[in-house]
């Protein structure tokens, strides 16, 4: 036991950047972290660390042995964490945000269910399409189109949709697809240009110009299934409408689009975010599969 004991601290130590840094996270005081690194570099019979007034420097050793303890670490965590959550109950502030199409379809719903199973929860749900920061937003948890860049940001993929090109049916009989007017969202600029693919895997390019914008999703899909033009909505979308509407190239298919739920928790992650998390995951999957049906 004291083993692993040691190797926990040496980790809190390379990971705070000092020893007086791991004492101040760990809660012990200053002599006791640095005994613990003496004591462990002993038994071991190899330096880890190289110290200095100034700075530490992690050894080839060091930094090898690092790594397990920093595994050694996450696994304790995550027993922990477990053992925790069996009884605990998920409540508290929760801000979820997620671009306009997802937000009434998929996210809200999935949401709502979870409020009639803990009630204590108080979720604030944030639509929109322009992307906020997690950080400086104070967002919990953001549904988006994609993956993101930021390696600070954790991100896991839950579900996927395609885009389906529509208008309405009167529409397209009256006018055909060379003189309709393609209604776009704001952040599909001005010239669009779609790849399909048939069910050979041909590729099939669109272009087209478009002469009426807005920057809401629901804006768009208000003017498509008034006539007034065609344009992009979610798979998922057209399944609950298509009466209504009917696709542009039946035979033809747009890329899969990927959706993933983003947080900036690096180790615990609080059980409210973890069940908002799989209940979206869920309902996206749900829906999924009334697609294919």
């Amino acid at each position: 036991m004291k083993k692993l004991r040691y190797m926990s601290v040496f980790a809190h130590i390379v990971e705070a950047g000092s020893i007086t840094a791991a004492a101040e996270s760990l809660q012990l005081s200053k002599s006791v972290v640095s005994q613990h690194l003496k004591v462990l570099e002993k038994e071991l019979g190899v330096l880890l660390i190289k110290r200095s007034t100034r700075k530490h420097a992690l050894t080839t050793a060091g930094n090898d042995f690092y790594e397990s303890c920093k595994e050694i670490n996450k696994i304790t965590e995550f027993a922990w964490q477990q053992a925790q959550e069996s009884t605990e109950v998920p409540k508290g502030v929760i801000k979820i945000t997620a671009p306009n199409a997802l937000m009434d379809v998929v996210i809200a719903p999935a949401i709502g269910k979870l409020l009639k199973q803990y009630p204590l929860l108080e979720p604030e749900l944030i639509s929109g399409d322009s992307q906020l920061d997690l950080m400086s937003d104070n967002i919990d948890l953001a549904i988006r189109v994609g993956p993101s860049k930021n390696s600070n940001i954790k991100q896991r993929r839950v579900g996927e949709f395609r885009d389906i090109l529509c208008g309405s049916r009167a529409l397209l009989l009256k006018n055909g697809i060379d003189n309709a007017v393609y209604i776009a969202n704001k952040w599909q600029g001005k010239q669009i240009r779609h790849q399909f693919s048939d069910i050979d895997g041909n590729r099939v390019l669109y272009e087209a110009t478009a002469h009426c914008r807005a920057n809401s999703f629901y804006s768009c899909l208000a003017l498509i299934k008034e006539g007034a033009g065609i344009g992009l909505i979610p798979d998922f979308q057209f399944n609950m409408i298509k009466p209504a509407l009917c696709e542009v190239f039946p035979k033809l298919k747009l890329p899969i689009n990927k959706v993933y739920a983003l947080h900036t928790y690096e180790r615990h992650l609080p059980l409210s975010i973890k069940i908002c998390i799989e209940a979206i995951e869920n309902h996206l999957t749900k829906l999924s599969v009334d697609v294919e049906h």
